[in-house]
């Protein structure tokens, strides 16, 4: 016999008394009451054993405080076919619905075979039974991908390897529920598709860069002074204007004004995707002068490769070599941040600034019509005393 062959649309235009098959059993009965209400409509689900004809409300169409849509009296027909498949009657009791631990145990226990490792078994009970905790309780053929995530997010963010692990071990119990035909659904704890759309992306772990405490600069600006190359050149650089590698490993002649005495990243290089003018002090201007001299391209700091700035791994072996305690290439900016914060006057919004961190709220920098040049200029005077106290 055909299915389906009702729709919501024709649903809704019955108003003749009657039985309406959707087929297979399910039928929608309409009745017509005295006066001038409107048709109710009914779901019923009837089926024969021997000369034995039984009627099963499935409830009211679009009425009542729980009303039954179409999609929803063939779920409730579809689960009235198996129990009959089974030999079962619908209106008997079922035996106890087997519960998410029901399955993990199962699972566990059929899988024991299979694991010849102790430590491997024990992982898998233990994330089971501990983590999964939330689901134990609940009918496996009824848990929606709702409560999974309900059961993953505490451990999402916090603990992202042991929840990716937790997840994948619930979708082989799920699996195994449906293999044994203890779930009809659909695997609600499947990735693709399903919880890679409703959880959080993980967030990356913040890298701290490796900062040198402040005391120790004058060290290292004597030790980068005394050697000899573009790569401790680069590097003096960097502690003197406060910059990202990246940017200072790219600088050109060309963006450099030596009679304002600035030095212009463009917005293409920066970080903050817009112009960043840094002022350059005495001995910045004289680290330019000095590599103009002896340029063979357009880049301030030439690398070994023709038409290339100085790499990465040059300007990170030239501070190995130089520092007086481990360090690295950017975290000179927060060592810059944490003497200017504790040994100087300078305005937060300024050191900022001069970091080329945004600073204030849109409306604030929308006000602020000036980067403070000359504010910041005094900041890295400053600095370069400091930095030169030990020359």
């Amino acid at each position: 016999m055909a299915k389906n062959k009702l729709s919501e649309a024709r649903i809704k235009g019955l108003s003749k008394p009657g039985l309406y098959g959707d087929g297979d059993g399910l039928w929608l009965r309409v009745h017509k009451p005295k006066g001038e209400r409107p048709p109710s409509k009914n779901w019923i689900f009837i089926f024969r054993r021997g000369v034995t004809r039984t009627e099963i409300g499935l409830g009211g169409y679009g009425q009542g405080t729980q009303p039954v849509s179409l999609a929803l009296a063939r779920t409730k027909a579809d689960a009235i076919r198996d129990r009959l498949a089974l030999g079962e009657h619908p209106h008997h009791s079922r035996a106890k619905a087997r519960t998410f631990k029901d399955v993990v145990d199962d699972y566990l226990e059929a899988k024991s075979s299979e694991w010849t490792n102790a430590k491997h078994a024990a992982q898998w009970r233990d994330t089971l039974t501990n983590y999964a905790s939330d689901l134990h309780a609940l009918p496996v053929a009824g848990i929606t991908m709702e409560q999974v995530k309900e059961c993953l997010l505490p451990h999402w963010t916090a603990r992202h390897v042991t929840a990716t692990r937790l997840r994948a071990r619930i979708a082989s119990v799920f699996d195994f529920a449906i293999a044994h035909k203890w779930r009809r659904d659909a695997n609600p704890a499947a990735w693709t598709g399903l919880l890679e759309h409703a959880l959080p992306k993980p967030q990356k772990a913040a890298k701290h860069h490796t900062a040198l405490p402040y005391t120790r600069v004058p060290d290292l600006s004597r030790n980068l002074r005394s050697a000899s190359g573009v790569a401790a050149r680069c590097v003096e650089f960097i502690l003197l204007t406060a910059v990202r590698m990246g940017e200072a490993r790219g600088a050109l002649f060309s963006e450099v004004d030596t009679k304002a005495r600035t030095w212009t990243v463009p917005a293409s290089r920066a970080k903050m995707k817009k112009d960043h003018v840094v002022p350059l002090t005495e001995r910045g201007l004289g680290i330019i002068e000095n590599m103009r001299q002896q340029s063979v391209n357009e880049f301030i700091f030439p690398g070994a490769v023709e038409g290339k700035p100085i790499s990465e791994t040059a300007v990170g072996n030239a501070l190995d070599a130089a520092t007086p305690a481990p360090a690295t290439p950017h975290g000179l900016r927060s060592t810059l941040r944490d003497w200017a914060g504790d040994c100087t006057s300078h305005p937060r919004e300024i050191i900022e600034a001069a970091l080329a961190h945004q600073v204030g709220n849109a409306v604030e920098r929308a006000y602020r019509r000036s980067d403070a040049l000359q504010k910041r200029r005094a900041l890295m005077e400053d600095w370069a005393k400091y930095c030169d106290q030990a020359q």
